[in-house]
């Protein structure tokens, strides 16, 4: 196997995992309680951010690896 092979396989995994983590950050940066037939919704804008940057990156790394391991 070659080592282009081999780098595109980690990348495609790295991009899993931090696509996962991404996800992760953007649904826990919201949370809505209601009280007294109120509904108060708190939301944590850097947390979604940086949620869907993990999320951009998460691309990135996944067509890398699909590029790395395509290549002749």
């Amino acid at each position: 196997m070659k080592i282009g092979k081999i780098i595109g396989a980690v990348l495609i995994l790295g991009a899993i995992y931090i696509g996962y983590l991404g996800i992760n950050k953007v649904s826990n940066s919201s949370a809505e309680v209601e009280v007294l037939g109120l509904e108060i919704d708190a939301s944590n804008d850097s947390g979604k951010e940086r949620g869907f940057l993990y999320i951009g990156l998460a691309i990135v790394l996944f067509g890398g690896g699909i590029y790395s391991l395509n290549k002749k």
